[in-house]
């Protein structure tokens, strides 16, 4: 009776045990305009690690629109106990607004510094800036996350778009992976995306477990 009563709790405790939950924290790629849900970036990513193995749960805190300042205003919520890792995709809405690198690094300062006090595992993903705006401007903008990945030791992704920016196989152009807008991914893009950012992601997932 003894053997069967620990086999049973043994077995309950396996069924119970929680996937580890990652927040990823965004805008519109994130978020997954334009799409189907399942064809977004959270559900597609998910999918992925999970096919790689990996017991996850992907939460969508992406926001349409958002800039690193929404992402500041709204990071203390989206880290509820249960969430175990984060992943960070913010500032091309900074970037279309022209808005000074020096405001978008303190805010993305203060959504790492948010992810530390709660022991949270953290993957940034950066981006890098036209020459439109000036070499100031694209030095400032593009170091801040390397810069703030290393001053906070967390993982760093250098771009979720650079999938889509380089050669493609097979006779595909760009088109091919956007929507109509030429701006946001279509599931084909995204899947391209995940693809890519996925070893990364597995790694974050790996430090959360640890």
């Amino acid at each position: 009776m003894r053997n069967l009563l620990g086999a049973v709790l043994l077995t309950t405790g396996a069924v119970s045990a929680e996937p580890l939950t990652i927040a990823a924290l965004g805008d519109s790629l994130t978020q997954g305009y334009g799409l189907v849900p399942e064809d977004g970036l959270v559900p597609q990513l998910e999918a992925w690690l999970q096919a790689q193995g990996a017991d996850v749960r992907v939460i969508n805190a992406g926001v349409s629109g958002d800039t690193t300042q929404g992402g500041l205003s709204r990071v203390a919520w989206t880290l509820t106990p249960d969430v175990d890792a984060m992943i960070v995709t913010l500032g091309g809405n900074d970037l279309l607004r022209g808005i000074d690198p020096a405001v978008s690094r303190a805010n993305l300062d203060g959504i790492l510094a948010a992810g530390q006090a709660q022991g949270v595992d953290v993957l940034i993903v950066g981006m890098t800036a036209p020459g439109n705006y000036g070499p100031d401007y694209k030095r400032d903008f593009d170091a801040m996350y390397p810069d703030l990945a290393t001053k906070y030791g967390v993982l760093y992704a250098e771009s979720l778009l650079a999938p889509l920016s380089g050669t493609l196989d097979g006779g595909a152009t760009l088109r091919d992976f956007m929507q109509g807008d030429g701006i946001h991914p279509n599931a084909k893009g995204v899947a391209l995306i995940v693809e890519a950012l996925g070893p990364k992601v597995l790694e974050l997932v790996e430090q959360a477990k640890n």
